[in-house]
């Protein structure tokens, strides 16, 4: 009895660091665990290997904590943000081959411009609008999409559950005044390695 209750306690510490993996938003934007078609098995190797990368992210320059935002899913590794210089960035992706369990990596980094308020603002507004329409939207799992805005261009990661709900999902960032452009990396349930029974 005493080693099942140590158990649920190990398995529950590890699982509770899933939720703060990814960026809080206005209405959160972390995939919640029980609503997540992964496997718990397979949650627990993307946050070990979200953790991992955050850690390398953390020694290679604190600066990176702050600038570069990383997610995991199903092995797969997605890098948005801002670095100075182009070479920071081709490092990162390196960075990123280099962890363990590593499926593939898809780095939508920018190189950073001089900071224009008017326009992160868009991009916040943007993001937020984008939020509140798939909340709002009741064929889509909200919970199970990231967003991110840089000068216009919406960048959407997550776990569809089906094709329908990922056209859904594309279509609601299309129809978003000032978009210039949607760039999804939505994964189907079907098309994860492992999913829950």
């Amino acid at each position: 009895m005493k080693i099942k209750i140590l158990i649920i306690l190990f398995v529950g510490t590890i699982l509770s660091g899933c939720m703060g993996v990814s960026s809080p938003g206005l209405f959160g934007t972390g995939v919640s665990i029980a609503l997540d078609p992964r496997t718990v098995g397979t949650q627990i190797d993307d946050s070990i290997m979200q953790k991992s990368i955050t850690a390398r992210l953390l020694a290679k320059d604190k600066k990176y904590f702050i600038s570069v935002k990383s997610k995991v899913l199903d092995g797969k590794i997605f890098l948005t943000g801002k670095v100075d210089k182009p070479e920071e960035k081709l490092q990162i992706t390196k960075l990123a081959w280099e962890i363990k369990g590593a499926r593939s990596v898809r780095n939508d980094i920018k190189i950073k411009e001089q900071f224009n308020f008017k326009q992160s603002a868009k991009d916040l507004l943007i993001t937020s609008q984008l939020r509140t329409a798939i909340i709002v939207n009741k064929n889509i799992k909200a919970t199970n999409y990231q967003i991110d805005t840089y000068k216009k261009k919406i960048y959407v990661y997550g776990i569809a559950l089906t094709s329908e709900e990922r056209d859904l999902v594309i279509s609601e960032a299309k129809e978003i005044l000032d978009v210039e452009d949607v760039i999804a990396s939505i994964l189907l349930l079907e098309d994860l390695r492992i999913q829950k029974e």
